[in-house]
């Protein structure tokens, strides 16, 4: 089980990315070990359908658990049909987030 959060920078401390698909990075955190990875989102400059693209990334990834600012319809469509629980949340790091997702303060 992975938490997946969009982040403007490549650690915890950086402040969420409201944008899914354009989204500067992913911070994958695994919440028993507390141990993350930052991955630069490499489709942060495609040019047509980066939504589906970067929901697919997340799915393959093996994320359960996805905090992000703004979702399109065709990527929450395939984050949902995944299994994949989005919370959207604004002005907060990345820390934050993640603390408030454990505390189980986000509701879907």
């Amino acid at each position: 089980m992975k938490v997946a959060v969009t982040s403007t920078g490549n650690n915890l401390d950086s402040m969420l990315d409201e944008r899914f698909g354009r989204c500067r990075y992913f911070i994958f955190i695994d919440p028993k070990t507390k141990e993350f990875e930052a991955v630069e989102n490499e489709y942060a400059n495609s040019t047509h359908g980066t939504g589906v693209q970067v929901a697919q990334f997340i799915v393959d990834k093996g994320v359960s658990a996805l905090i992000t600012g703004n979702v399109g319809p065709n990527a929450m469509s395939v984050l949902k049909e995944s299994g994949i629980e989005v919370y959207s949340v604004s002005s907060i790091s990345v820390k934050e987030a993640f603390d408030n997702y454990i505390q189980g303060k986000f509701h879907i």
